[in-house]
């Protein structure tokens, strides 16, 4: 039987429908299947090394991620990050904000920004040598350490520096705590002997309890977190003695959010980059940002 005009037209017509609601139903098969990528936490580059993992104490969300070939910054908590150039090959160990500024240590000496973290310069002006691996701060005292040099300090926001330890600080990584209360009250990480401490400003130290190997110190929440290669473990009586503390797999440094006691992150070096995983339960529960 033939079939009429206005048939063949409401037959094209469905036909024409079925394609559109296809098209639309492929297309969005591929943006569901593209949507884990779109939405999942990316990474900080930092390169073959993986050195330290800081939470700025002035704002809330922005985390440092560094390593000998850069410096990546998130300010959502580590969900995006990008790299500060003025980073590039600074080797960044060790971290301190002070009201006078940022500092980041490594190989090249010391890196000090004056606005908010975004930019850095050299300031190296009176250091007996640059190869500082520990750097920590409080107010306009400045402690550094490295193998060449050991533990030194200085009194005046970094104009002149004066050997406190030759005994100690070849072997310390990273940050050093600096009590803001008592500046010469400090807490290091030693990759040869875990955290230790020292009551006199760096001229005597004390092994701490925890991991056998140290790369990383924090502290929030009256808690002090040690963490490494080896693991990582918290203290909740300052040091006295230590829990372990479970973390993501591969997850070698973890630091202490600055503005809530329960907020942990944890640090996966794969490949160039860093991965970021947050608690917010003090390790209880780990998760991507």
């Amino acid at each position: 039987m033939a079939t009429s005009q206005p048939g063949r037209r409401a037959v094209w017509i469905g036909v024409a429908v079925l394609v559109v609601v296809g098209a639309i139903a492929f297309v969005a098969r591929d943006d569901d299947r593209a949507e884990p990528a779109a939405s999942a936490a990316s990474a900080g580059f930092v390169g073959g090394d993986f050195h330290s993992l800081v939470a700025d104490p002035s704002t809330p969300g922005r985390l440092f991620v560094g390593g000998h070939q850069a410096v990546s910054v998130s300010t959502d908590g580590g969900r995006t990050w990008s790299r500060i150039d003025s980073l590039d090959d600074a080797d960044a160990m060790g971290w301190a904000f002070t009201d006078a500024g940022a500092y980041v240590s490594g190989h090249p000496g010391i890196s000090r920004s004056t606005d908010g973290a975004r930019t850095f310069g050299q300031a190296n002006d009176g250091l007996p040598d640059t190869d500082i691996h520990a750097f920590g701060a409080a107010g306009s005292v400045l402690y550094g350490a490295g193998p060449a040099v050991g533990v030194i300090a200085s009194t005046d926001g970094g104009r002149t520096w004066t050997a406190r330890s030759q005994q100690a600080g070849q072997s310390f990584f990273g940050r050093i705590l600096v009590d803001a209360d008592d500046d010469q009250h400090l807490v290091a990480a030693d990759v040869r002997g875990g955290a230790t401490e020292s009551s006199d400003g760096g001229r005597t130290w004390r092994r701490l309890d925890g991991p056998p190997s140290a790369a990383w110190v924090s502290r929030g929440g009256g808690s002090l977190y040690v963490s490494g290669p080896q693991g990582a473990a918290r203290s909740v009586d300052g040091g006295t003695t230590f829990e372990p503390l479970d973390l993501p797999a591969g997850a070698s440094l973890v630091e202490a959010g600055a503005f809530d006691p329960n907020v942990l992150y944890a640090g996966v070096h794969d490949g160039d980059s860093v991965q970021v995983w947050v608690s917010r339960d003090g390790g209880g529960r780990w998760v991507r940002p």
